[in-house]
């Protein structure tokens, strides 16, 4: 992965977690990392525990960013989500939501809750 790729990445998620913390969310992990994959961000809401990919594009000349959370990320996700709660042994509600971000002055940020079922 490129520097700029890099970059892109890590100021999306930046705007993500500032967008969810103005909106009420707690933040919890960033970048949860296992050897089945990541998950960008986790938060609580309300009661709700909260997996959240963040996807984000410098345009969109290549397609929306939400366009890119495809069916075997849902799943990957969903893997580190259920390796997460078991070793956190919690059993509260949760979802998967999605961020998708266009980097720009301002950025756009759209935010989907319930993005794909889980477990």
């Amino acid at each position: 992965m490129t520097f700029a790729r890099l970059s892109l990445g890590q100021r999306g998620e930046g705007y993500a977690v500032a967008y969810l913390q103005a909106e009420g969310y707690q933040l919890l992990e960033t970048n949860y990392r296992t050897k089945l994959g990541e998950i960008d961000c986790i938060f609580m809401d309300s009661d709700e525990l909260v997996f959240v990919e963040v996807k984000t594009r410098s345009s969109t000349i290549f397609g929306d960013p939400l366009e890119a959370v495809c069916r075997r990320k849902w799943q990957q996700i969903t893997r580190v989500a259920e390796l997460y709660m078991a070793i956190h042994a919690t059993d509260c509600p949760i979802r998967f939501d999605v961020v998708g971000i266009v980097d720009g002055r301002p950025p756009r940020i759209e935010h989907i809750k319930n993005a794909f079922e889980g477990f």
